[in-house]
């Protein structure tokens, strides 16, 4: 496979560790102005001119053919060889549509299904005072729970902490909701009142009707940000814990409006405010 690493593509580079962990031949190409991700002799990298000139093409052309050929022929190792590590194993069987539809939750399955063993993670409170994380207060829709994790990875968030009664996170429609975001984000469950209290003074925020204007508050790069049940939001108990009351204000100011905001939208919201802001800092 080409692996087209010009402006660092998160999508490639997903799909580079995935042929690299099972130990597949890949070819890296990228141009010449941007920087160098990986500085491996032995995988196979070309670099071509981002003018794009006719000799600029045809030269490229050659070099990407020749490592094609070079790669195909087993004569550059991959990472997995170089560093003497065993490439992950994968079993397949063929089953019938019958057996297929069979084993899946769904009316139309996909052609493929996939057994994973369930990780155990250790919950650190440093991973929230150093980082900014979720915090899920009895959140009962599990494609809520999904689509929460969803966004949990495209906003760069790496843990999530639920309640003990919150939904199951290997419920199938979780699972389905999130995208694949499930194999990159670690949940865990617990005890949201005692980890709270385990934080010390790390900025721990939830929304509220009666907090203050979440765009005009200033949002830290790390803490917890709470977000709570369906139907009756941030319990009694967590939210005396909570040091950082905010508000997502409707638009227009006053004007008769929807209720509240569904959990996984008011999420996407409050992620891309503290997202912005650190950008901007």
């Amino acid at each position: 496979a080409l692996c087209d690493l010009s402006n660092r593509n998160p999508n490639v580079l997903y799909e580079l560790g995935l042929r690299q962990a099972y130990d597949k031949p890949v070819v890296l190409v990228q141009d010449e102005k941007t920087p160098r991700i990986f500085d491996v002799s032995g995988i196979n990298t070309v670099q071509y001119s981002s003018e794009r000139l006719f000799e600029n093409v045809m030269e490229a052309r050659e070099k990407i053919t020749d490592a094609l050929i070079s790669t195909r022929d087993g004569k550059v190792n991959s990472i997995v060889k170089i560093v003497q590590a065993e490439s992950a194993s994968m079993k397949t069987v063929e089953v019938s549509q019958e057996d297929l539809s069979r084993a899946s939750l769904l009316k139309t399955p996909q052609q493929v299904l996939a057994i994973f063993e369930q990780p155990q993670y250790t919950l650190d409170p440093e991973a929230v005072r150093s980082s900014l994380c979720l915090a899920l207060d009895d959140v009962q829709d599990p494609g809520n729970l999904g689509t929460i994790i969803r966004l949990a990875d495209w906003f760069g968030i790496e843990h999530i902490i639920c309640s003990q009664n919150t939904v199951d996170v290997y419920n199938p429609k979780t699972i389905q909701a999130t995208m694949g975001g499930i194999a990159r984000v670690k949940v865990h469950y617990t005890s949201l009142p005692d980890f709270i209290r385990s934080l010390g003074d790390t900025p721990v925020f939830g929304t509220f009707l009666d907090g203050k204007n979440m765009y005009e508050q200033p949002l830290s790069a790390n803490g917890l940000i709470v977000m709570g049940n369906e139907g009756n939001g941030i319990g009694k108990e967590v939210a005396t814990l909570i040091n950082r009351k905010l508000y997502i204000p409707n638009y227009p100011a006053g004007q008769e409006t929807s209720e509240s905001l569904n959990v996984a939208i008011a999420t996407a919201v409050i992620c891309a405010e503290f997202r912005r802001q650190a950008a901007w800092k």
